[in-house]
């Protein structure tokens, strides 16, 4: 493996990704596990990468390991800045943390955005995702428990914004009157998320409080069958989403022409279907977006060795 030049580790809270990537940022090899941060017994994340990546490690010596996601936070190995937007790959570079006790080892600086009179913002792991994608001028869109929508400017992140999405539709399915009348799970777009997603985007439709009670009413008067309510709430959730998205986004400047998404693709399904409805064209992003933005940082912060000895 002497031509392994970055070993880059993408350690969410539930999940581990990794790759080992040549000096031209090619994939040589990739390993994916269900050691999230979470599972890490008593925190002991440095026999926990020896245990995952350690025969990589071995036997690329000279090769720096660069990691991003929740490997960063308080609850992880150890607390990595946050660096404030507009931020661009340099500005990430200068922040990069080296763990304490293993000069090898560093961690990607999360990011964070503060709009004029408003609560912070942050992100931590989708930005190497973001950087991965090479936009110059354009819209990314994370779609997940934690949707992240990302404008992007010569290719620097401009602005950023959270939507609970994911989280607030699993609570009200499980935990809320709204989930007693619903049949399955809503996994695929139909019928049901395209009357959601019509009632959300339609002029004069009420707000996200009010029409979530539709959710209930269409099932009882029968309008939306039990096993289609799933995707009605989806819709009137992803809906309000975009809508308020967009509308936010004209504070930033001109509206983007497309959009990039970056997701699983059952999830990706749902939200391009209401770009479409909204009348933006969506791109699909790759699934090593994360290794490619990696890559791009360890390059910028001058860890990549052109000639591994």
């Amino acid at each position: 493996m002497t031509n392994t030049s970055l070993i880059a580790v993408d350690w969410g809270t539930t999940s581990l990704r990794a790759w080992r990537l040549s000096v031209s940022g090619e994939i040589l090899d990739r390993k994916r596990g269900h050691l999230g941060i979470l599972q890490v017994e008593g925190g002991d994340f440095p026999r926990a990468l020896e245990e995952t990546l350690g025969d990589w490690m071995r036997e690329a010596p000279e090769a720096p390991v660069l990691m991003s996601g929740m490997i960063g936070s308080r609850q992880g190995w150890a607390e990595a800045a946050y660096a404030e937007c507009p931020a661009g790959l340099a500005d990430v570079a200068r922040q990069i943390l080296t763990v304490p006790g293993h000069p090898r080892v560093r961690i990607v600086p999360g990011l964070s955005f503060r709009p004029a009179g408003a609560a912070p913002d942050v992100m931590r792991g989708e930005e190497t995702q973001i950087f991965g994608l090479g936009i110059e001028d354009g819209l990314a869109i994370l779609p997940g428990t934690h949707s992240k929508w990302c404008r992007l400017i010569d290719d620097r992140v401009e602005w950023f914004a959270t939507f609970m999405t994911g989280e607030v539709y699993s609570v009200l399915k499980t935990h809320s009157i709204l989930g007693r009348l619903m049949e399955g799970n809503g996994g695929a777009p139909g019928p049901g998320f395209g009357a959601g997603l019509s009632y959300a985007l339609s002029d004069g439709a009420p707000g996200l409080l009010q029409s979530l009670f539709s959710a209930r009413t269409r099932g009882l008067f029968g309008e939306v069958a039990a096993d289609e309510l799933p995707g009605y709430l989806s819709g009137l959730l992803i809906g309000n989403e975009v809508r308020e998205g967009l509308a936010a986004l004209r504070s930033v400047g001109p509206s983007p022409t497309s959009v990039t998404l970056v997701g699983a693709d059952a999830l990706v399904s749902f939200y391009s279907e209401a770009f479409a409805a909204a009348g933006l064209p969506c791109k699909l992003a790759g699934e090593d977006s994360g290794a490619s933005g990696l890559y791009r940082i360890a390059r910028a912060a001058g860890l990549i060795q052109e000639q591994q000895s």
